[in-house]
């Protein structure tokens, strides 16, 4: 199966970290190529510096958003458009974005299933899940989706099969991931990306050391389905 695509995301606790583009720059002289943070936490002109310093270095930005209304995400994916990020990740009104996203280069991957509060979390039984990802799936100008696995009430290795077995579109998978064996997972499940952001800036994931550069090479050898770390 193929490996999954690692997004490393600036963020602590559903927001962009204070002073994201230091962590950009680490990121990407490690070798990642897939960087996305929030549309709360910094401002327009700290997200616009770290989307020219993304494009510049050949990597892929990914914005994921932050909303509880409509006219915020619709703002979301205003700002989305303006800072000419490639990705647009969450929300819950895809009819909606789908339509004025219509025609841009951007690609965007709506939420899956019924998700609530903040931080997000994602609600119902596998098979119902899997029921909204292909109706969302289905509409025109998405492509592909974000799926909170493991942020449910239920099972999340069974959540991420049965979404991947719907769609025919790529799935990425985000939200506290901290541990090489739910990448794995993801990844036995057919999952086409991950985001880790909190358990990397913190130190939290299974590695060597806590410094930023040990916790993405730890998550590099889990993302490519290497031999388990003798700290998991």
């Amino acid at each position: 199966m193929p490996d999954p695509v690692f997004i490393f995301m600036l963020t602590r606790h559903d927001r962009t970290v204070p002073e994201p583009l230091p962590l950009a720059r680490e990121a990407l002289e490690a070798g990642v190529r897939h960087i996305g943070f929030k549309d709360q936490g910094a401002t327009p002109e700290v997200l616009a510096a770290l989307v020219k310093t993304i494009r510049e270095a050949g990597a892929a930005s990914y914005l994921e958003v932050v909303s509880l209304d409509e006219a915020s995400e619709v703002a979301s994916a205003e700002l989305a458009l303006r800072l000419g990020v490639d990705n647009l990740l969450g929300g819950v009104r895809p009819r909606a974005l789908a339509a004025m996203l219509g025609g841009r280069s951007l690609r965007y991957f709506p939420f899956a299933g019924r998700v609530a509060s903040h931080p997000s979390v994602l609600l119902g039984a596998p098979d119902e899940i899997a029921a909204s990802a292909a109706e969302i799936a289905a509409l025109p100008h998405v492509d592909g989706l974000d799926l909170l696995a493991y942020r449910s009430d239920g099972d999340p290795a069974g959540i991420m099969r049965a979404v991947c077995a719907a769609i025919g579109k790529p799935v990425i998978v985000a939200g506290s991931i901290d541990r090489p064996d739910q990448v794995r997972a993801l990844r036995e499940a057919g999952a086409w990306g991950f985001t880790v952001g909190t358990a990397a800036i913190d130190g939290v994931f299974p590695a060597n050391a806590s410094a930023l550069a040990a916790q993405l090479a730890a998550i590099e050898t889990a993302r490519r389905g290497w031999s388990r770390h003798p700290r998991e």
